[in-house]
């Protein structure tokens, strides 16, 4: 065997650090550690596996495991024996632990500009923060369950928050062992560590993992450990980094349908991107037969009850090819929502340089784009004069009749989903931006924020670094290799568009009804059962728009946690409606 393959050997210091995580409470001594410990975290119970002597009143307790809950048993002794006494019902959790010792040297943060770690001071904060936790598809926590764990001495809640805008970044939740278990390896853990992914800042989630070690270091704690998803080799790279290192600490769950991917192994279908994987998700739930037809294009099959339809994404048998046309020339769509007395904003082809010309003077501010175009490629928004326009169009390359001189209006970029005439979803897209550190160029920041927003959207949105984000960069009178300021923040793309960069922010629950109507005027008049409607308006509570686009294929999955896939089934096999609901409790 070389040396590159022998088992890892811990430390003898290490593994008596280890000696009491797997042994039940002793039964003597004022000091002894307390018996059948369930700590509530609000996403659910810590179970302290230690605690337990009998093996069955540890099963017991995963058992009573809350819908809408994820229960954990941590510092389980003999797991595989566990296991065996309810195998149909619980599973090891293919997770490992990491552990940060601490010494006698105190743990110094680096300091940060724009953005602020604490302790959750109150309710309204959490509330918050789970709309991070719904971005990351982790269970959201409800007021009451924050309430409780405010008033915990077991648990704390940090969170990481805007210095400029007060919102909330991140947030994860913290466990005194000592204070729990009365624990004599004097431990603690962190649990549920998410970050925004549209979050401008680096380093967010370093910072809060050092300020709960910091805290606990300082409250006489001997270690702080966590739990990370073996293939996760990001966060675990951030954790060595950090002097984290692995430890043979286990975790039992019970199989639910949150945890469901963590034990039934790979999708048969093989990978697919996430508009169709959240499609494909939802009617696997519901009993419906899938077949994959074309994984790299994105078509399958679904069967149900002797009915069959083949989708593309959210694009399905059930759109017409009319319909799909209508909205793919963009002229035709606001052709045809104007003489439905819809506001939309006024509109030439390029085929005519005069016409076009006096279109510029006229409006000022212009988009230019092609008229079949989709996912924001070629679109060149907010240009000023007959010569950043004609060029706009000559870098386009299509024939002049298929490209469009587009009024600029103003506002916010909000796109609504509407599925068989029903409002599912609405959410604002914010151009991408970088936040400067006073180091770094906006060339490097870009390609940054580039590589978290893939992480973030499985690859699905990037920054380009091409002739229109430098055209943006530099009519902020910035060039790409400047060095961007200590946190000065700069918008790198005019258009939202999720592929090339956006970002996303839910809000259904706020927009104005006469928006609402518009959208469902504009999916019928254009005879489509799906379809996101691109709007431009000053105030999404407010009544005023201009439509600019329709998608004959919306991006579902950029929507959760409203639920787009569940209608979208639901339209395509209405007799299975509510055999997939979720079990994630909804706020």
């Amino acid at each position: 065997m070389s040396s590159e393959e022998q088992p890892d050997v811990m430390d003898p210091q290490k593994m008596a650090s280890l000696k009491h995580w797997g042994d039940p409470p002793d039964e003597s001594g004022s000091n002894q550690m307390k018996k059948n410990v369930v700590v509530s975290c609000g996403w659910g119970r810590l179970i302290f596996g230690q605690t337990f002597k009998d093996p069955a009143e540890l099963v017991e307790a995963l058992r009573d495991e809350q819908d809408g809950r994820r229960d954990l048993a941590f510092y389980v002794r003999d797991p595989h024996v566990i296991i065996s006494q309810a195998p149909q019902e619980l599973f090891l959790d293919p997770s490992h632990t990491y552990r940060l010792a601490f010494d006698s040297k105190p743990i110094e943060i680096p300091k940060t500009e724009g953005f602020t770690v604490s302790l959750m001071n109150n309710v309204q904060e959490g509330e918050q923060a789970n709309s991070i936790l719904a971005k990351h598809g982790m269970i959201r926590v409800g007021r009451q369950a924050y309430q409780q764990l405010l008033d915990s001495d077991e648990v704390s809640v940090f969170i990481a928050t805007d210095d400029n805008s007060g919102e909330i970044l991140g947030i994860s939740t913290g466990v005194d062992h000592y204070k729990a278990i009365n624990d004599p390896d004097n431990g603690s853990s962190l649990w549920s560590i998410a970050v925004d992914p549209h979050c401008s800042y680096s380093g967010v989630g370093a910072q809060i993992v050092q300020y709960m070690a910091k805290m606990y270091r300082d409250m006489g704690r001997n270690f702080i450990d966590l739990s990370v998803f073996h293939n996760n080799h990001q966060a675990i790279s951030l954790y060595e980094k950090l002097g984290f290192e692995k430890v043979p600490v286990y975790c039992l769950k019970h199989k639910n349908c949150i945890n469901e991917k963590l034990f039934s192994g790979p999708e048969p279908e093989g990978k697919l991107n996430i508009y169709s994987r959240i499609i494909i998700d939802e009617a696997r739930r519901r009993g419906i037969m899938v077949d994959v037809l074309d994984r790299r294009k994105a078509y399958f099959n679904l069967s149900f009850g002797g009915r069959s339809v083949t989708c593309r994404e959210s694009l399905s048998d059930l759109t017409s090819a009319v319909a799909m046309s209508r909205c793919q020339d963009k002229s035709v769509t606001l052709r045809l929502l104007k003489e439905a007395s819809l506001s939309v904003p006024d509109q030439i082809c390029a085929a005519n340089q005069g016409e076009v010309e006096a279109f510029v003077k006229q409006h000022k501010q212009v988009v230019v784009k092609p008229s079949n175009g989709e996912q924001g490629k070629d679109v060149c928004v907010d240009l000023r004069g007959l010569p950043e326009v004609l060029a706009a169009i000559e870098k386009i390359g299509d024939a002049p009749e298929d490209i469009l001189v587009e009024e600029l209006v103003k506002g916010r970029d909000l796109r609504i989903i509407v599925i068989d005439e029903e409002v599912v979803a609405a959410a604002v897209r914010r151009p991408p931006q970088v936040t400067g550190n006073g180091q770094q160029t906006i060339n490097q920041l870009i390609e940054k924020q580039s590589r978290r927003r893939a992480a973030a959207t499985h690859g699905e949105s990037k920054i380009p670094l091409d002739a229109e984000t430098v055209r943006c960069v530099n009519q902020f009178g910035y060039q790409m290799e400047s060095v961007l300021p200590m946190g000065k923040t700069l918008p790198v793309r005019k258009t939202a568009n999720l592929h090339t960069g956006g970002v996303i922010e839910d809000v259904t629950h706020i927009l104005n009804p006469n928006l609402s109507s518009a959208a469902i005027v504009a999916a019928k008049t254009l005879d489509i059962p799906v379809v996101g409607l691109d709007f431009m308006v000053p105030d999404v509570q407010g009544q005023e728009y201009a439509i600019i686009e329709a998608n004959e294929r919306p991006g579902l999955a950029n929507h959760e946690p409203q639920p787009t896939a569940e209608r979208f089934v639901d339209l395509l096999f209405p007799q299975t409606k509510g055999l997939g609901s979720p079990c994630v409790e909804q706020i």
